[in-house]
């Protein structure tokens, strides 16, 4: 016969998929300033991880340090379990780790559908295309795909910018503020795009946010920082909407 608990014994719970993304003691200096210490954090496919506490904590900072965009004085960065050393901006990308930056960084005399194209440099010849699941998520850069992108406006550029990301097929997204000036409507269709990429379980999202009801409503765990250090990293479950506030209020 088959083994069976005991009466009022509590299942086991099952255990957490492996991270996707990990971070290790991760510190970082800008000349001879210390911005951050000892960061660790994890990110999990099908999972939004916001990283949260008020302005100049160094939550950029560290999304610098994972996409390449600044190197890292000391620590450990590995996607899928492999190890990058101090990667550069393209062997970030290479590996599977797509940025979308505060600002957009959008290229203003390039046409929408030339900024897609210049995420092709971190993929192979044979995946050189522009997925129809784009122009799913985001169907007004279909219709403006001639446009130049300084001609579009904040919104619009957001939404291209997190499309230039997606057309790497990345396994970790990095989101540096993404609602930041942004108009309620397009705040409305950025949270249904990660949403609809969370539940398609192909990505670990890393959430840097400002807008606490946004993130609150996105995350499921949540990473809170101040002066550089981690004050708080748990699975949304654990976390109290009172104490979360705590942590990334002044």
């Amino acid at each position: 016969m088959p083994d069976t608990a005991p009466p009022g014994a509590a299942a086991a719970a099952a255990p957490e998929p492996p991270a996707t993304l990990s971070v290790s003691d991760l510190t970082l200096h800008y000349g001879q300033s210390q911005i951050l210490f000892g960061v660790s954090l994890e990110a999990r496919v099908g999972e939004v991880t916001a990283v949260m506490g008020t302005n100049g904590v160094g939550k950029t900072s560290l999304l610098k340090a994972l996409a390449g965009r600044h190197p890292y004085t000391d620590g450990r960065l590995a996607v899928d379990g492999t190890v990058l050393d101090h990667p550069s901006a393209t062997r970030a990308a290479w590996a599977g780790i797509a940025y979308v930056p505060q600002g957009r960084e959008v290229f203003p005399l390039l046409s929408v559908t030339e900024n897609l194209e210049t995420a092709f440099a971190c993929l192979p010849p044979a995946e050189r295309h522009v997925p129809d699941r784009i122009y799913e998520l985001f169907p007004v850069l279909r219709e403006m795909a001639q446009r130049r992108g300084g001609d579009l406006s904040g919104g619009q550029q957001q939404q291209l910018a997190i499309a230039r990301a997606l057309v790497t097929r990345p396994r970790v997204l990095l989101l540096d503020e993404p609602t930041e000036g942004i108009q309620p409507n397009i705040i409305k269709q950025i949270g249904t795009v990660i949403e609809a990429l969370r539940a398609e379980g192909e990505m670990a999202i890393v959430l840097v946010e400002q807008y606490f009801d946004f993130a609150w409503t996105q995350a499921d765990r949540f990473v809170a920082m101040s002066r550089g250090k981690v004050t708080l990293s748990d699975a949304k479950a654990n976390v109290q909407r009172e104490e979360l506030l705590s942590h990334v209020s002044i």
